[in-house]
């Protein structure tokens, strides 16, 4: 009870000090929660499809960050396969809306709604594409520009009409737009030109050895399974991403050492002589370090405790602010960003316990 007097007795420290932590513990909850919302809305496409094998061209690895042109004539090379049932193509290109407001990108993606591969991995609202003419768009891009179910859309020489809202497609930076194959090739301007194929193998057949007989056949291709291509589109995700939040969150880790070393430090030393008085008593060393633990770790909790209160709705009036921002939390995150706060309270009570060492019990009779 000692320990949690003395930093009660300075209630604006104690409140500023408090408030700081729970500031840095939202920004270690908003980072975890923001880099699950764009590892689930970057892979979630390539995750929600259940085609056997993706085939593109030999230097693409991924979707995202990786340029792959084939044409109409691999997929008919693909058809004759033995063991390939069904070859989806879809071609990925960026195209910019014309919107009220100026214009906007998408990641527009063609593919064919006759086999639905390669379509919106989950409509929300409205329904998906259906034929010539019509466009899905990701809620998140909806929500920002103020577009709704039946609105019209503007695209190179084309007018799109909105008929459904997907979720899972918003990567972020950029979001997914569904097309037609077809129109998609309007768009870009050359009806031969396709960026990848999903291919499904017959029920009788081993994938492996289909994708064996797809490289043999066509030497200018990749031919990736799904484990594999799934691997590969949340390691480029990863190595966009994961850098930029780490030194976020080591610049937060700093500063918020640094705050709570400085607080503990300077209570220490307005309380000189009670924890001389302590010594000169008796209280055994581990005793009177351990007071300063315990402060660190009541500052510690406080702060976790209004970060959690807070945190909510802060992230509500963000996704009210900036749709495009999609985090994902769950009590996993508020854990591990708890077991992190604890640590570096508990890192900064080393300080303190060094200046606390200083003292000495004959400083009583001074």
């Amino acid at each position: 009870m000692y320990a949690l007097a003395t930093i009660l007795d300075r209630r604006l420290r104690f409140g500023l000090t408090v408030g700081g932590v729970a500031l840095c513990v939202m920004l270690a909850l908003f980072l975890q929660s923001v880099y699950r919302g764009v590892a689930d809305g970057s892979v979630e496409y390539v995750r929600a499809s259940d085609a056997d094998l993706w085939v593109l061209q030999s230097h693409s690895t991924n979707i995202l960050r990786s340029t792959s042109l084939l044409t109409t004539r691999h997929g008919r090379t693909l058809d004759t396969i033995p063991g390939v049932a069904n070859a989806s193509p879809i071609l990925f290109l960026l195209a910019g809306v014309q919107l009220p407001g100026g214009a906007a990108t998408t990641y527009v993606t063609g593919f064919d709604p006759e086999s639905g591969r390669g379509g919106p991995p989950t409509i929300v609202r409205g329904r998906t594409v259906t034929g010539d003419g019509e466009i899905v768009l990701d809620r998140s891009f909806a929500a920002k520009y103020r577009l709704s179910i039946g609105d019209r859309l503007p695209i190179r020489n084309d007018t799109l009409t909105v008929v459904g809202l997907s979720a899972g497609t918003n990567m972020f930076v950029i979001q997914y737009a569904f097309v037609t194959l077809r129109t998609a090739h309007d768009i870009i301007g050359f009806s031969s030109i396709v960026s990848a194929y999903q291919v499904t193998v017959a029920p009788d057949a081993d994938a492996a050895v289909v994708a064996t007989r797809i490289r043999e056949r066509m030497t200018d291709v990749a031919v990736y399974d799904r484990a594999t291509f799934l691997a590969n589109n949340i390691r480029e995700m990863e190595t966009g991403l994961l850098p930029l939040l780490f030194v976020v969150a080591l610049i937060g880790a700093v500063v918020l050492t640094a705050i709570l070393s400085l607080i503990l430090s300077v209570n220490v030393l307005e309380r000189r002589h009670e924890f001389a008085v302590m010594k000169a008593i008796g209280a055994p060393d581990r005793f009177v370090a351990g007071l300063v633990v315990q402060q660190a770790l009541a500052l510690a909790l406080a702060g976790i405790a209004a970060a959690v209160i807070f945190f909510f709705p802060l992230i509500a009036a963000v996704q009210a602010l900036a749709p495009e921002i999609s985090p994902v939390s769950s009590p996993g995150q508020i854990a591990v960003a708890a077991a992190g706060v604890v640590a570096i309270s508990l890192a900064s009570s080393v300080l303190p316990n060094r200046w606390l060492r200083r003292i000495y019990p004959l400083e009583v009779f001074q």
